[in-house]
């Protein structure tokens, strides 16, 4: 992708901070509920359902990663080089409001099971679409490590669902993979924004 241009000097903080709120609040999450619930058993979800103590520690991290990774993913747009790589940047915005609403729609309301989904579907097809751009527009690197990232996070998480009996391992999968694709794509917004 291509950074040029200014962006809000405030949005790349914003991108910085999104996950690391996100992993710390499922961390908080599992720490206060240690007593019952098992990476390879649960879901993350389980961590933010309706009824829980304390469940608003997932679900207000969720939410408020959502909103600063929105609000980082927005600087991208006008960088863009081409409308697929933009098609991605727009995927993946809406891959965060499905975030967002898993923070909204926790489990045990009925929109949970397929706002949860739709993140990390979404998510994923908007980095691997913005990879496809980037080697449409001749960024062979991070098309290709976009392209590559997906596949890799996509065949991990189907094996994590086959073999746990929860989806927390699979859901954890898809997070790193989503996380680490957008520090890549930061790095490079630092590195050409100087």
């Amino acid at each position: 992708m291509h950074f040029g241009g200014a962006m809000r000097r405030s949005q790349p903080y914003a991108g910085i901070l999104a996950p690391i709120v996100a992993f710390c609040g499922i961390g908080a999450a599992v720490y206060v509920n240690r007593s019952w619930w098992r990476l390879t058993d649960n879901a993350i979800s389980d961590l933010g359902k309706l009824g829980l103590p304390h469940n608003w520690i997932l679900n207000s991290s969720l939410i408020v990663t959502a909103v600063l990774g929105i609000y980082y993913s927005t600087g991208l747009l006008e960088r863009s080089r081409n409308g697929v790589e933009r098609a991605g940047v727009w995927i993946f915005v809406g891959g965060l409001m499905f975030l967002a609403a898993i923070g909204l729609f926790p489990e045990g309301t009925s929109p949970h099971y397929y706002v949860s989904w739709a993140f990390f579907i979404t998510a994923g097809l908007g980095l691997l679409t913005s990879g496809i751009g980037a080697l449409s527009s001749g960024d062979r690197a991070f098309g290709w490590f976009s392209v590559v990232l997906f596949l890799i996070g996509w065949a991990l998480a189907t094996w994590a669902r086959g073999h746990f009996k929860g989806v927390a391992v699979a859901e954890l999968i898809g997070a790193v993979v989503i996380a680490l694709w957008h520090y890549v794509l930061l790095l490079q917004v630092a590195k050409n924004v100087r």
